[in-house]
């Protein structure tokens, strides 16, 4: 690529960029916004929601964000295009596809990672990775119209990275029903299996998700970020190492300024003041 198209590349995205950010009083609503092209998880939204979710985790004042999705499709996942560019590489584009699949999953486990809660809001489909990142997320809202599938069965390459995500939320009988057959589900059958939280009425889901967003601002942050963390860390463990671990998360909760308040202002019946300390 020549230095001339590298510019030109970076000045269509500084002037175009493919992630909206819009701030609001105490959370964000990150919007994909590439709907022309089914808003992929392209190298540049990868990069983008990368470095925006690695700006957001050192902001007190934003206690939650939301994902949205620009136009008629949520994330049809990554860009096969993109990849199959890279089959005329040396290496049949192997280092190509190592290194985009690494990118991603960096992403989804800065997600898992993120202080604040992440809520999807997803109006139209998710497939494939795109199904994944809504996995990802903390909490899901979806529009009655939406429709979830992993179709990498249908193309000869089976969604083993999304499974990731996946067989963490649903059972395993309903992910492997996703995995093997390659289906669209239902936004009520996404609810059915664990894939979202809620549905509502179609174009709905992000005032939801914004009203879920509010009541988390209206917590801790220090508290949320707390258990949000202990949550993914004791997912992982043994029974008896889980609660090894939680007691000591709650004993260090406890001593918190803001437990302190917070068990305060209950005995004392007045609203809580929170420092995040």
């Amino acid at each position: 690529m020549t230095q001339g198209l590298v510019s030109a590349n970076l000045h269509s995205m500084i002037m175009n960029p493919p992630l909206l950010v819009d701030e609001r009083d105490g959370y964000a609503i990150l919007t994909l916004d590439r709907p022309a092209s089914r808003n992929p998880l392209s190298e540049t939204m990868l990069g983008a929601l990368t470095d925006t979710l690695t700006a957001f985790a050192v902001r007190k004042d934003i206690r939650a964000l939301i994902l949205a999705g620009n136009g008629p499709v949520f994330s049809a996942g990554h860009d096969l295009k993109e990849m199959t560019e890279h089959r005329a590489d040396p290496d049949r584009g192997r280092a190509y596809f190592e290194d985009i699949l690494n990118r991603c999953a960096t992403m989804m486990q800065l997600i898992l990672h993120q202080p604040q809660p992440v809520i999807a809001a997803i109006e139209g489909v998710a497939t494939a990775a795109g199904c994944q990142l809504v996995a990802s997320c903390d909490l899901a809202i979806a529009g009655e119209n939406a429709k979830f599938s992993t179709p990498g069965v249908h193309i000869g390459l089976f969604c083993s990275t999304p499974m990731v995500a996946l067989s963490r939320n649903l059972s395993r009988k309903h992910a492997m029903e996703m995995l093997l057959l390659g289906e669209m589900i239902s936004a009520e059958d996404a609810l059915r299996f664990g894939l979202v939280n809620r549905v509502m009425p179609a174009g709905d889901a992000l005032a939801e998700a914004e009203v879920m967003a509010r009541r988390i601002a209206s917590k801790s942050p220090l508290t949320v970020s707390i258990g949000k963390r202990a949550f993914y860390e004791q997912a992982e463990m043994s029974v008896k190492e889980a609660y090894i671990y939680a007691s000591r998360i709650m004993v260090e909760n406890m001593l918190a300024r803001d437990a302190e308040e917070g068990i305060g202002a209950f005995i004392e019946k007045r609203k809580p003041h929170w420092t995040g300390q």
